[in-house]
């Protein structure tokens, strides 16, 4: 349901209240419907965004005393239906205006309030807000020092929500947007311009415009002396406040007017400062402009020696400054016996945990005492547990290592037992292929003897056909050799690679226990090439004659 069902009622029933014509009953009626027109978007989520606030300001200050009314009539609306985020809302645009008509005392009350609120709900987003206007507020004052305290309060907060992706880039441009402002009006023109830099490397990830910024940014190039670039900007920002919101002229007339002041234009510099001062009749917003106009107007009128008009703005800015800071007036009594709500009220709430606190210590005390009982007593259980846990699982891998050990050990056992038993095997097999050999050996010395009775030659055919030459008996033999001892050989040549192939046999030999005579015939050699062959081994194995040839290829 919109805004506009909830608020005519009520102003109806005030109405009924007075001593108005029908008239005039009507015409309140449809301003107020135009005031809540333009507040509609109050409970948007993105009502800080500046450009936002700016193309609804015009027509909420043309009649400030009907915005005023319809915005106090939602408030007690929202605090009966503890809407706590609209009321929060509705009160920050009550004390905007305020502050934009000088009255900052009830401006402050305003913005207090509603940072109690905001931060009872805990809602950031509403604080950053609160903290930007309080900002405002102090700087108009004069308290530089806590303006730029809660500035760069609100600025923090919203870089981290930024962070977070709760908020878009427009929060920190209209953070941004304030320091420019504060520091423009304070005369730092450097800080100013960082800031204004700042707002610029942001301008690709926002869709709104800048034409505020640009605003400052054109000013900031008066004040240097580039006069033309300054023109040009401020000149682009009349053109777009003037279609999108007439109130913030206020402010653009009276910095184009400084512009032409420093370039040296007076009668410029006064067509502008009068514009200002014109529209803020017209818009009761930005009042703290309307005082910098009067005083630019009398300082101006006093250099062209026209005392008169001189005089008169001057009276002017006395009587405002009165008005604001005198010891009559209002503001200066509510900020000088200041009630710090805020502070008063954190007060009484510290008071009142404290009590709580004191009220549930015993409870608490007992509690803690009771947890820590069955803290000890799930420690010690979980000690145990860890200890008994622990014991099994290293008898339990103690048990596996050992019998893994046993398996092995039977494994190498048979193993080795194999092993031996075909290296038996092969040697038998090698000793009876010596034997062969040598009884066909002695049978053609026996035949040789015996040539006239028997066919010689038939005899020898059929032994050579028997007999196997050196060369195939040592094949034979290695093939056996090998595929029982797989490894024997490549773990000879790894350590020592200088080996010949006559080395590796002899190795063979000396592992299965051969005697040099079998040795020899077996490789087809004599005796004492076998022992030369024995004697070069042991040099390239770099072994004492103390030392047995055979235990140490057998390790091989």
């Amino acid at each position: 349901m919109s805004s506009n069902h909830f608020e005519i009622p009520q102003l109806y029933s005030q109405c009924i209240k007075c001593i108005f014509t029908r008239f005039c009953l009507i015409c309140f009626i449809l301003i107020g419907v135009g005031i809540l027109t333009c507040q509609s978007t109050l409970a948007q989520d993105n009502y800080t965004s500046l450009e936002n606030v700016l193309r609804k300001n015009e027509l909420k200050y043309v009649n400030t005393d009907s915005s005023i009314l319809v915005l106090k009539t939602k408030i007690e609306q929202f605090r009966e239906e503890r809407d706590t985020i609209n009321l929060i809302k509705s009160l920050n645009e009550l004390s905007s205006i305020h502050a934009h008509l000088l009255d900052y005392g009830n401006s402050y009350d305003g913005y207090w309030e509603a940072l109690l609120l905001a931060e009872e709900i805990n809602n950031e987003m509403l604080k950053a807000k609160i903290y930007q206007e309080l900002g405002w507020l102090y700087s108009f004052y004069h308290r530089d020092e806590e303006a730029l305290k809660y500035f760069n309060l609100g600025l923090s907060i919203n870089k981290e929500l930024y962070a977070q992706k709760t908020i878009d880039v427009s929060y920190i441009i209209s953070d941004y947007f304030s320091l420019i402002n504060f520091y423009r009006v304070n005369g730092n023109y450097e800080q100013a311009a960082r800031y204004v830099d700042s707002c610029f490397q942001l301008k690709d990830q926002t869709t709104n415009s800048l034409l505020y910024v640009t605003a400052e940014d054109g000013y900031l190039d008066g004040m240097n002396g580039n006069y033309q670039s300054a023109l040009a900007k401020l000149d682009e920002a009349l053109d777009y406040f003037e279609k999108n919101d007439r109130s913030y002229l206020i402010v653009i007339h009276t910095l184009i007017g400084k512009v032409y002041l420093k370039k040296g234009d007076l009668a410029k510099g006064a067509e502008h400062f009068n514009e200002s001062l014109r529209l803020s009749e017209v818009f009761q917003s930005h009042s703290n402009y309307k005082l910098m106009s009067h005083e630019a107007l009398a300082s101006l009128y006093s250099q062209t020696r026209n005392f008169q008009d001189a005089f008169q703005h001057s009276r002017e800015v006395n009587s405002i400054n009165a008005e604001i800071f005198g010891p009559n007036s209002k503001n200066n009594k509510h900020l000088f016996a200041i009630n710090d709500q805020y502070r008063l009220q954190k007060e009484k709430e510290k008071e009142l945990i404290k009590e709580q606190h004191i009220a549930n210590l015993e409870n608490e005390e007992r509690l803690n005492v009771l947890k820590l009982w069955l803290l000890g007593v799930v420690l010690c259980s979980l000690v145990i547990y860890g200890l008994l846990l622990v014991k099994n699982i290293r008898r339990k891998h103690k048990l596996e290592k050992k019998a893994l050990a046993e398996r092995r050990a039977l494994e190498l056992q048979k193993t080795n037992e194999i092993l031996e038993l075909k290296n038996k095997e092969l040697t038998t097999t090698a000793l009876q292929l010596i034997e062969k050999d040598e009884f066909i050996d002695k049978l053609k010395n026996n035949l040789s003897d015996d040539k006239g009775l028997v066919d010689v030659n038939s005899l020898k055919k059929m032994i050579k056909s028997v007999q196997g030459s050196p060369g195939s008996n040592w094949k034979e033999f290695e093939a056996r050799f090998t595929a029982i001892n797989q490894s024997f050989y490549e773990n000879l040549q790894k350590k020592y690679p200088e080996l010949t192939q006559t080395d590796l046999k002899i190795c063979a030999l000396v592992k299965l226990n051969f005697s040099s005579k079998e040795m020899a015939s077996l490789l087809g050699i004599s005796i004492e090439s076998v022992h030369t062959s024995r004697y070069r081994l042991r040099k390239k194995f770099n072994i004492d004659r103390n030392e047995n040839l055979g235990e140490f290829i057998a390790k091989f």
